[in-house]
């Protein structure tokens, strides 16, 4: 279903309206926020439906520029190699939205559905979008999880080269054929290295996600964004919401060295690092991630309905 977000028409996939009970609406809601390119689709379905069976509403939706949700094609392509050689010389970009935008737009998502409240968990840039949330709106975030994130410090060490390349290198084509093919080579090079998912089941995946929706220049676009948020590393420490902060150790985009910076400028965050896992959600890395997403959950959860008590 479409809602109306900061102006724009946002995609929302709620696991309320999928279900047959009427109680699940009163569950408390994880809100998932996905990461640069990526569609609510994207998100593994093993992983929402071990959230759903852990008693929670799940709300996931598309990002503008990508997905279902409104393309903002009038801003027109960026210049990645000015936007490049800013970040370089210590420079702020230009771009035609910014992460503080993103972040308006979850706000509404959330008051379009009527949630007042929410664990928030964002991968990659949907990461550093909750983290803007968790800051923009501290009495909305239950808790937040930042997986496979950053905290955007300039200090830290970015992509491997390879997959820097990997990521400016356009499709041989405007077919879908040749998207997949690109992706493939893209999400192999970032993916786990122990438990990686299957090519063919890789590649599934990935056709899935361009026949719904492809849009390279809007990829530009958010990437911009994500660039021109230099100042978000010296707000951290104003976060009070519980964190959890998620990182693969073999992570080659956002290497840990990202994850451990984000924990240590969070107060109380809590860093766990994953073993032989990159920048993706491969099925078998599900189990150790989620006993201590779901253990963070329940305690904030139990928390916040204590405090609630206190107030009573």
């Amino acid at each position: 279903m479409k809602v109306l977000s900061n102006g724009l028409q946002i995609e929302v996939l709620d696991s309320a309206t999928e279900s047959a009970d009427p109680e699940h609406a009163l569950r408390p809601v994880v809100l998932l926020i996905i990461g640069l390119g990526l569609q609510l689709v994207d998100w593994p379905q093993g992983f929402v439906s071990a959230l759903v069976n852990a008693g929670y509403r799940v709300v996931r939706f598309d990002n503008r520029d990508a997905g279902l949700s409104t393309h903002l094609s009038a801003l027109g392509k960026p210049n990645m190699f000015w936007t490049a050689l800013q970040l370089k010389l210590g420079l702020v970009p230009h771009s035609p939205y910014t992460l503080g935008d993103m972040t308006r737009d979850t706000i509404c998502v959330l008051d379009a559905l009527h949630i007042e409240r929410a664990h928030v968990l964002g991968m990659s840039m949907g990461g550093m979008i909750a983290q803007r949330l968790a800051l923009a709106v501290p009495e909305r975030v239950l808790s937040l999880t930042s997986m496979m994130s950053s905290s955007g410090a300039r200090n830290l060490p970015g992509p491997q080269g390879r997959v820097l390349r990997a990521m400016m290198t356009p499709p041989r084509g405007n077919t879908d054929d040749a998207f997949v093919e690109q992706y493939a080579k893209l999400f192999k090079l970032i993916g786990s290295t122990t438990h990686a998912t299957p090519e063919a089941e890789l590649r599934e995946q990935i056709r899935r996600s361009v026949v719904r929706s492809r849009d390279p220049v809007g990829v530009m676009r958010q990437m911009v964004a994500v660039a021109k948020d230099v100042g978000r590393a010296a707000l951290l420490r104003r976060i009070t919401a519980p964190t959890l902060v998620l990182h693969g150790k073999a992570d080659p985009l956002l290497p840990y060295a990202c994850g451990e910076d984000t924990a240590r400028r969070i107060p109380g965050a809590k860093l766990v690092g994953i073993e032989g896992m990159g920048h993706d959600l491969p099925t078998a890395h599900f189990a150790t991630m989620l006993v201590p997403l779901l253990a963070h959950l329940q305690s904030a959860q139990t928390a916040a309905e204590t405090s609630a008590e206190v107030v009573q």
